[in-house]
């Protein structure tokens, strides 16, 4: 390359370097992980799994028992809203959680329960930063103690799953395929 071309090209990749400098740090906040963002997206995404199978069973068999001892079906999903209810409120979330009877049979109203604690807990969520989501839990748990907010979603998004993997069974028991496992 002679000379002139030379100077010509580095001049050109000198103009440019400016440009480079500028967009860098935007490139990687786009390739950046989102500790809330992932924590919203997997709250979600059970949020749409745990509501499909409570719709699965049949409302007449919401009653229905695996073994004397276990929940029924519509308790399981009282227990599974109780708990998003009362970790997600551990986040310190300005918006107030959802009311809910854990005596309640009605298919329609454990149903609504179920869907509104997973609500409170994406309302929770939205409002967490990622460095938030480092800091302390706002209460104290008797199960987990002193936690992070990043913790205590985990934690009930693993007992939510403890709980599905039990209905999954429940279902199963009455002949229906779990909507997981529906092929098209």
């Amino acid at each position: 390359m002679d000379v002139p071309a030379r100077a010509i090209q580095d001049a050109r990749m000198r103009s440019l370097l400016p440009v480079a400098l500028v967009l860098l740090p935007h490139l990687v906040v786009a390739q950046s992980v989102s500790l809330q963002d992932n924590a919203l997206q997997d709250w979600t995404r059970l949020k749409d799994t745990v509501m499909k199978i409570a719709a699965a069973m049949p409302e007449d068999n919401f009653g229905y028992r695996a073994t004397p001892p276990e929940r029924m079906w519509g308790e399981q999903f009282l227990h599974v809203a109780e708990a998003n209810i009362v970790q997600m409120g551990r986040l310190g979330s300005k918006v107030p959680p959802p009311a809910y009877d854990m005596k309640e049979t009605s298919p329609a109203a454990i149903t609504h329960t179920l869907e509104a604690s997973f609500d409170f807990g994406i309302a929770a969520l939205k409002e967490q930063t990622d460095q938030g989501m480092l800091a302390a839990s706002t209460r104290f748990d008797r199960f987990m103690g002193a936690s992070t907010k990043a913790r205590v979603v985990y934690y009930v998004i693993g007992h939510t799953w403890d709980i599905y993997g039990r209905m999954v069974v429940y279902l199963r028991l009455n002949g229906i395929t779990p909507p997981a496992s529906q092929r098209p």
